[in-house]
């Protein structure tokens, strides 16, 4: 593999699936090859002592940009162009194609021999409007190859790619560490320290925002409770949307059902996956299709856990669940999605040998095909 300046703002510590996939692929390479320059987390003092403490614990160099977000500036350029330099450099990978891909003429013309350019849901998002379609052309004309996740994506990607970039695109997904997310992985305890230890529990691990569907599980929650009353929904993570969850699970009259957690550090998120019976996450396509899912790798980690898994028909989020074998996938943008979430969480909460058989199916389905090691492999590929 060559020597490989990775440029991104998706990194840790801040929070979220792309990061965690960067940072995860990163950790697979040779840390004698990647050098990694990424945007600052948070100025205050609270983020940048964590990043810094983040930082001095990686097997390769971390250099961070003074802005929280990196954008094709000129200035941004030179930085990228002399990072390459100094550190011999001869590969990039932008860790998300838009917009950061908008760098590649100067960092080739700097002397990088491969550049790979990754996108995720958003970019999809891009191929639809005219200004950005264009600029998405222009990166597709300037990299070596274009990652997708799945054909959802590929599809709709290509379409704004010139024929030869097109034909350059390749699938490259995240995957799931399946020594971190297993059975045992500590639900029990979580479970017991909520006061939750003898209830069904309908977990959902997410970021709180409109797309991710917690909505549709609170609306589909009476059903659930008529059929199970004491079924739990446990809503994991932090967002934006809480409070208008919050304030749907009271009007809706299931407010002592539902448990939001807050943020939960992540090497605690195997165990809370594990304290559900069941994990849902009915995301849906919004604003005409500008705001899709990219993959929903946490159907992935919940199957690792050995879960049943209920997902919606977003984006790539389909590619992601077996129909029928490690869970369903639900239309969650329709007027019937609650009731149709429901319909399966009932079914899901009343046979513990069928949550059996889909979760060990999913478990199996992981370490066949969402293994890191393998992923890694493909990615050293492309460099």
């Amino acid at each position: 593999m060559r020597k490989t300046l990775i440029v991104t703002n998706d990194f840790p510590p801040r929070p979220g699936g792309i990061q965690a996939f960067l940072h995860s692929m990163a950790l697979r390479l040779d840390p004698r090859r990647v050098v990694v320059y990424a945007s600052t987390w948070k100025r205050d003092a609270e983020g940048r002592e964590a990043t810094a403490r983040f930082d001095a614990e990686q097997p390769f160099p971390v250099v961070r940009d003074r802005a929280t977000m990196l954008l094709p500036t000129p200035r941004v350029s030179r930085r990228a162009t002399a990072l390459l330099r100094e550190h011999g450099c001869t590969a990039v990978w932008f860790g998300a194609a838009a917009p950061l891909g908008l760098l590649a003429p100067a960092l080739r013309a700097a002397g990088a021999e491969r550049l790979v350019a990754t996108t995720h849901g958003h970019e999809s998002g891009w191929a639809r409007l005219p200004a950005s379609r264009q600029l998405l052309r222009r990166i597709g004309e300037h990299t070596d190859t274009l990652t997708y996740l799945g054909e959802y994506h590929r599809e709709r990607i290509a379409r704004a790619l010139t024929p030869a970039a097109a034909a350059r695109m390749t699938q490259l997904t995240p995957g799931v560490d399946e020594k971190t997310f297993h059975p045992d992985s500590g639900g029990a305890a979580v479970r017991a320290a909520l006061g939750l230890a003898e209830r069904p529990v309908v977990v959902c691990v997410s970021r709180l925002v409109p797309r991710k569907g917690q909505d549709t599980l609170i609306r589909a929650m009476p059903r659930v409770l008529a059929a199970h009353p004491d079924a739990v929904l446990l809503i994991v993570g932090g967002g934006p949307y809480r409070a208008d969850l919050e304030k749907l699970a009271v009007t809706t009259g299931v407010a002592a059902a539902v448990r939001f957690t807050g943020e939960v550090p992540w090497e605690e998120l195997p165990a809370h996956y594990g304290a559900g019976d069941v994990f849902a996450m009915p995301c849906r396509t919004r604003r005409g299709g500008l705001d899709v899912e990219g993959l929903g790798i946490v159907y992935l980690e919940a199957s690792a856990t050995g879960l049943p898994v209920i997902g919606g028909d977003s984006g790539g989020a389909p590619d992601a669940v077996l129909e029928g074998e490690t869970g369903w996938v639900v239309g969650a943008g329709a007027a019937s999605a609650p009731a149709e979430t429901a319909e399966r969480l009932v079914a899901l909460l009343a046979d513990a040998e069928l949550r059996r058989r889909m979760g060990e199916r999913g478990r199996a389905w992981v370490e066949e095909r969402w293994r890191w090691d393998h992923l890694a492999d493909r990615l050293r590929e492309l460099l």
